[in-house]
């Protein structure tokens, strides 16, 4: 008996990690709710934020906790104070690959939108 499994594939670019990263790759560290403003008004410039900042909160600190676990991100704990700062040559690649993404997603688009006209 073959087991099934299924496989996810990211459909579109991740507007979240893609904030995250442009913001951690300043040279500035940051504690949770600061980060996470400026990545709110930045999502919400770009209308990619309305209402649900509770949900939204939970998923940047679950994307910031994944890149602090891929070695992207550097956290240091002062107390009870956690700062984070991105590592410089890890954000550049990972900023290189949602840019790779990102015009892969819009080609896929653009030729989707051909095909229907």
């Amino acid at each position: 008996m073959s087991k099934a499994s299924a496989f996810f594939t990211r459909r579109a670019p991740d507007n979240i990690t893609e904030e995250l990263v442009a913001v951690l790759s300043s040279r500035a560290s940051f504690e949770f709710k600061p980060l996470f403003d400026v990545v709110l008004i930045n999502l919400r410039e770009r209308n990619l934020a309305s209402g649900g900042e509770e949900m939204l909160r939970l998923r940047v600190y679950e994307k910031l906790q994944g890149l602090v676990g891929r070695g992207a991100v550097n956290r240091t704990v002062t107390g009870i104070t956690k700062k984070y700062k991105g590592v410089a040559p890890r954000m550049v690649t990972l900023s290189a690959e949602m840019k790779l993404l990102r015009a892969e997603w819009s080609q896929k688009l653009l030729t989707k939108a051909a095909a229907r006209s």
